[in-house]
């Protein structure tokens, strides 16, 4: 990822900037300060798993951007940081929230999660020089370890912060490498006996309107730089154990195996078939561990891992009931056995009515659009009033190097989330 460290000269996104200068902070110059932090050279984009080098450097980052725009900075219980403008009663209720992850996928994209993060950043330099005191308060949150990408469980600092998420469940997650959620956490400077729902902080929440890259192609396809989220496809991840016999590869005659490797082969396909016979459902398996993994062992074990998604959580249910139904038969094929287990589900999320007709009346010009993508306002959304916004990604490629937004449109972005925030934090929309 190229980044440019101001807007080009002349570019109608200028006028987003909070004194018209292109010397000021963008969101693309914000974007190209961490363009060297979490590169993966093998995978190609960005791996920035929670906890690790690449993260905390994130989080240290923004809380040193918050702090230079004069707001009070903390890190909670279950490592969310918050970042308030306070009122000047500093009376934190009914605040409005904007804020997005910094963690990613094994090589993602660079907007994914830090393009929310870094246009709420913007957005708070445009309403300061419109000179905006806010009849409400107003705060930034970075939640960690949103994509689930090493404990597994999606969203887990807003699903600890609601509720949602047993935190006893949270302290043995284990990443890859076996280590578990609670002695990472640990040896990162948190305190796991003190993670899970934080009632507290949720009432001091008025409503959340997150911006995010679009992972479509929904806005390329409209020519609209931003959209209003509509809704959140329903989605979880399961994870499923086809157990053989470990044996050598060169001395276990074809006829005497027990190879948990084909049994998997012949599921990956049974998947994508049984997926196929359901309209609008999506079903991947993008991760599997065979055991012992060696290239010359048969192996004991082969674990992948299913995300499955549709519209109707009762089509998902059904979905992943065949899909482990005929886990067992292709399994006992080869003389193996198969389990699955659910590691993390969300429901399908209609986003608040009423705050969707606040910021169509914000943006006018903007579509609404739903997603198939999970984000931390759809786990927030059954506890307060949430929304999304959406940036254009002109490739429609996401949870991959290829994502993209152009820098004019991500500027349009902050643009649109600073007027968002300054209509709903005082009803004031001061001329750009």
């Amino acid at each position: 990822m190229s980044l440019p460290q101001t807007i080009p000269t002349g570019d109608p996104a200028a006028a987003a900037l909070p004194s018209g200068r292109t010397s000021d902070p963008t969101v693309a110059s914000l974007l190209q300060d961490i363009s060297t932090i979490g590169t993966d050279t093998f995978r190609g984009g960005y791996s920035r798993p929670v906890f690790s080098t690449a993260e905390t450097d994130l989080r240290g980052w923004f809380v040193e951007q918050a702090g230079r725009r004069g707001l009070d900075v903390h890190t909670d219980q279950n490592g969310i940081i918050w970042a308030w403008w306070d009122t000047a009663a500093r009376t934190r209720k009914d605040a409005v929230v904007t804020g997005s992850h910094l963690d990613s996928v094994p090589g993602g994209g660079g907007y994914d999660g830090p393009l929310g993060v870094a246009s709420a950043l913007i957005a708070v330099d445009i309403l300061k020089a419109r000179g905006l005191r806010p009849r409400r308060p107003l705060a930034i949150a970075v939640f960690p370890e949103e994509e689930g990408s090493r404990f597994g469980a999606a969203c887990l600092g807003s699903r600890l912060l609601t509720g949602s998420l047993d935190p006893d469940k949270a302290r043995r997650l284990k990443d890859p490498e076996g280590n578990t959620y609670a002695d990472v956490a640990a040896a990162n400077g948190q305190d796991p006996r003190l993670i899970g729902a934080d009632y507290a902080t949720l009432q001091q929440l008025g409503v959340f309107v997150e911006l995010h890259v679009e992972q479509g192609r929904g806005l390329a396809d409209l020519d609209q730089p931003v959209a209003i989220g509509s809704s959140i496809l329903g989605h979880g991840r399961w994870k499923l154990s086809i157990s053989g016999q470990g044996n050598h590869a060169g001395t276990t005659l074809m006829r005497d195996r027990r190879d948990p490797m084909v049994a998997a082969a012949k599921i990956m396909v049974s998947i994508r078939d049984t997926a196929r016979k359901y309209r609008d459902a999506r079903a991947t398996v993008g991760r599997v561990q065979p055991v012992p993994g060696g290239t010359n062992v048969i192996a004991s074990r082969v674990d992948l891992w299913i995300d499955a998604r549709h519209p109707d959580d009762s089509v998902t249910a059904a979905l992943v009931e065949a899909i482990g139904l005929n886990a067992q038969v292709f399994a006992a094929e080869e003389g193996c056995t198969a389990a699955m287990t659910m590691e993390s589900l969300s429901p399908t999320v209609h986003f608040d009515g009423g705050l969707r007709s606040r910021l169509q009346e914000l943006l006018p010009a903007a579509p609404v659009l739903a997603t198939g993508a999970g984000h931390d306002a759809g786990v927030l959304g059954p506890h307060l009033p949430t929304a999304m916004i959406f940036v254009r990604n002109p490739t429609g490629i996401s949870h991959s190097p290829e994502e993209l937004v152009e820098d004019w449109d991500a500027e349009a972005g902050a643009l649109a989330l600073a007027d968002s925030l300054a209509g709903l934090a005082g009803d004031i929309r001061a001329p750009r």
